[in-house]
């Protein structure tokens, strides 16, 4: 008799990533298999975000999707941040779903599968212990460490579902990057709602830079990546350590939100424009050649032309390597939805338009200037229908959301570095060969 078989429909963050996998790893350690496609399932969870209209919209229309093409006997589960905000509204709107459950919980989806009369019962469950099961390439992997938020931005619906900031220990993460690179992954991607809190709940003498020290000193993990850095706290010591070390990525995903003083003070950020200013160049100076990826919030209540100009501004200063943007969503349970009425979709959309369309000509320019230099690149794989010719990354690019290095031909192998040498470039893509 096979063992019953469990398919995840991942939708939103990394960190809702990470949670898919912990997700797979629990139910394979307790002898399910897992299914390729939902259709091949006998459990299919849903995995949802709760973070904007959009995502919301997105996570609705999935469960709906899968309730309404479900196999012969197939149990359907909703799990993460959309179901915790909205759980008794959803359970009322879509009562054809068998179960229910909040954010991830080690361990509380599968008890409660366990204990439903559903026989999907395994006859024996696996001897080893899986953490996690990697759902990205097998050479990097997203690495939370820490769950929720201590921020009050105005816009954000986080720490209302995902409760407060709580660091990992040291120990637990090097464990987990040593596991990861013994399974043959070369890059860590440090996550978190807000990456540079880290371990300030933990007390004295922890901190991003201390457990970014402990990584290079008690792991072998050829390349660490970080994102989601607030601003508030990159200290001079963090600077240094990126600067000195050739395993950290010279690269900083920073979301930034806006430029404007007054939509800064309006989203509760916690800091000024000239301060945004100082620290951008306080990091260009530390880190020379380091690539910069932010976020901005266009279309915040209240958010004029001159706001605009001013965030564009910002843009023109800093020259980002890596840009991305999103028009507002009223939120409920955030400050923002006591300011008025946001601005009108139509305005916000241009605006955001006009942003990323500078933002393109910035990437092609900073894109044309690395032509003729030599890099070492991370080769990501076979590029689709090209079986000659190859997607890489640089250490100034993350995967899924970056540019991509294009390798038009020479011998690569997936999952290995390799230094080649650029000679094309486009808006959001290099061309190179290998050297």
């Amino acid at each position: 008799m096979k063992a019953p078989s469990i398919h995840v429909v991942n939708l939103g963050c990394s960190k809702n990533l990470v949670d898919t996998e912990r997700l797979y790893g629990d139910f394979l350690t307790a002898g399910f298999r897992v299914a390729d496609f939902p259709e091949q399932a006998s459990l299919v969870v849903v995995n949802t975000c709760g973070f904007i209209e959009a995502a919301k919209e997105e996570s609705v229309n999935e469960i709906l999707d899968r309730v309404a093409n479900r196999t012969e006997g197939q149990k359907i589960a909703v799990a993460g941040c959309l179901s915790q905000r909205y759980l008794d509204d959803l359970r009322k709107e879509i009562p054809e779903v068998d179960l229910w459950v909040g954010t991830y919980q080690p361990g509380d989806l599968l008890e409660k599968v366990r204990s439903a009369s559903w026989g999907l019962q395994p006859e024996c469950a696996s001897t080893n212990r899986i953490p996690r099961l990697l759902t990205t390439a097998q050479h990097f992997a997203y690495l939370k460490v820490s769950e929720g938020c201590d921020r009050v931005c105005s816009f954000c619906a986080i720490p209302g579902i995902r409760g407060g900031h709580v660091s990992r220990t040291g120990d637990e993460i090097v464990q987990e990057i040593r596991d990861l690179h013994g399974a043959g992954v070369q890059e860590a991607i440090l996550i978190a709602q807000d990456l540079t809190y880290y371990g300030k709940d933990l007390g004295k003498g922890h901190g991003l830079a201390p457990l970014l020290r402990r990584i290079l000193d008690e792991t072998e993990i050829p390349w660490v990546r970080l994102t989601y850095a607030y601003p508030q706290f990159i200290g001079d010591d963090l600077l240094e350590l990126v600067a000195g070390s050739d395993r950290i990525c010279k690269y900083l995903d920073m979301p930034l939100q806006h430029g404007s003083e007054r939509m800064l003070q309006a989203m509760r950020r916690g800091h000024t424009r000239q301060g945004l200013r100082d620290l951008l160049g306080r990091i260009r100076s530390g880190i020379p050649g380091i690539s910069l990826r932010t976020t901005f919030l266009l279309g915040f209540p209240g958010e004029t032309e001159q706001d605009f100009d001013e965030l564009m501004e910002l843009v023109e200063e800093t020259r980002f390597d890596r840009l991305g943007g999103f028009t507002f969503s009223p939120e409920e349970g955030t400050h923002s939805m006591t300011l008025g009425d946001p601005v009108d979709p139509e305005i916000a959309q241009d605006r955001l338009a006009r942003l990323m369309r500078r933002q393109s000509e910035i990437s092609l320019e900073l894109n044309e200037e690395k032509i003729g230099r030599t890099l070492k690149v991370l080769v990501d794989g076979v590029a689709e229908g090209q079986s000659h010719r190859f997607d890489a990354r640089t250490e100034f690019d993350a995967p899924e959301v970056d540019n991509s290095v294009q390798i038009l031909d020479g011998d690569c192998e997936p999952g290995r570095f390799t230094e080649v040498r650029i000679v094309g470039a486009t808006e959001y893509d290099l061309e190179a060969v290998v050297v």
